[in-house]
């Protein structure tokens, strides 16, 4: 093959198609110019780039038109043969240098079972993905360093404190899974962002909590004709979380009065929660008698028939002027425990759910202590009933 340009003939050159031979042809403009390598595969003639000129001398044009040639003596389409090599050479940097939001998604998905509902219930990725991953997520781990992870939560900071721990807290554990992977990053910037975001004053703003000694009344302005009033009515009686309550059925409640709540609506983590059984007092047996009376399963159908949803709950209060939210119904029962000392600190935590003791002790103590609870929560209705007035005899169950 006889080449016919020089690099002098190229810079001395004017505008135009300049050929080489071999198909390696230069399309030059001014001082700048572009590689084209022509060549004609299954009787159809193409054209591809293969470098810009002056950047890619005359020599090196020369031996990349001979690479890709080598791939068309070998009945490969070159251009094919290149957007493989690149689909492939992508492949091998993603995998040694993913994206943020890439690794984010690794990570999740290892975790998925160990969270509740697939993670979706915890929504562990929502602080990662509402404000890191806008900021930061296309930016391979490799480039993030932690000047560039302090500006992604800065704003949240100090406004949403506790979303941004959160924020950060996960970040970090993304580093440490791709440190692990083999990722040339360091967890080491997220300690770093975290510092340079500096200290925050913040003040725990605690769920608002009627107080126990207006319970009383809040029972009687609750209105057990509708599902919101009723299903109130039921957290105060059976002082279960509001993801337990809302979905309850008759069919959960055995003959002797025990309601079964499912493992799947009991807070914790996937695989360290099982079902919760509660005694119910006697107000609360007679919400699940009158369900089955009209054969309805869910105890607290909303309109369509579907249980009442939290925000259907949070409006109701509102209407009624209650500033005291569902999950303080916990608090007032806790303290009013604590004022009347009606009962040991084990019996008023079990009935809340709370696990008890640490490992060891609870391998060993394995007790729901059904029948301690069983007393209180009925001394309990009794006051939220108006049955019974604040001054109760301790039961030290």
């Amino acid at each position: 093959m006889r080449n016919k340009l020089t690099a002098i003939e190229i810079k001395n050159a004017g505008d135009g198609k300049l050929f080489d031979g071999g198909g390696l042809t230069l399309v030059k403009k001014g001082e700048r110019g572009k590689w084209v390598f022509r060549y004609s595969h299954l009787g159809k003639r193409r054209e591809m780039g293969i470098g810009a000129w002056p950047d890619l001398a005359l020599a090196a044009a020369r031996k990349e038109r001979d690479r890709w040639a080598a791939e068309l003596a070998r009945g490969v389409d070159p251009i094919d043969a290149r957007q493989l090599a690149q689909e492939e050479e992508r492949q091998a940097r993603d995998k040694a240098d993913p994206t943020f939001a890439e690794m984010v998604d690794i990570v999740f998905d290892a975790k998925r079972d160990g969270l509740r509902g697939d993670g979706k219930r915890g929504r562990w990725r929502s602080p990662l993905d509402g404000h890191v991953s806008p900021k930061i997520g296309r930016l391979r781990m490799t480039e993030i360093d932690q000047v560039k992870i302090r500006d992604a939560i800065a704003p949240i900071w100090r406004t949403k404190h506790p979303t941004a721990i959160k924020a950060i807290q996960r970040t970090r554990i993304i580093f440490e899974e791709a440190r692990y992977a083999g990722i040339d990053c360091d967890p080491f910037v997220v300690d770093a962002a975290r510092r340079m975001l500096g200290e925050v004053r913040h003040q725990v703003e605690h769920i608002a909590a009627t107080p126990w000694q207006e319970i009383p009344a809040l029972w009687a302005r609750l209105d057990p004709d509708t599902a919101s009033g009723l299903c109130l009515r039921w957290m105060l009686l059976t002082l279960v979380r509001f993801d337990g309550c809302h979905r309850a059925t008759a069919a959960e409640v055995d003959n002797d009065g025990v309601w079964t709540v499912p493992a799947e609506r009991v807070k914790g983590r996937e695989g360290q929660v099982q079902d919760f059984r509660v005694p119910l007092p006697q107000p609360a047996v007679e919400i699940v008698d009158a369900a089955r009376a009209v054969g309805h399963d869910f105890l607290f159908p909303g309109p369509r028939g579907a249980p009442v949803g939290s925000r259907a709950v949070e409006l109701y209060l509102d209407r009624i002027g209650e500033t005291g939210r569902p999950h303080g119904f916990r608090t007032a029962f806790r303290t009013w425990v604590q004022d009347s000392d009606i009962c040991t600190f084990d019996v008023a935590e079990t009935i809340l759910g709370h696990r008890i003791g640490n490992l060891i002790e609870r391998s060993y103590a394995r007790s729901d202590l059904l029948d301690r609870r069983r007393p209180v929560m009925a001394a309990w209705a009794a006051y939220v009933t108006g049955a019974q007035s604040a001054d109760v005899v301790p039961l030290r169950g």
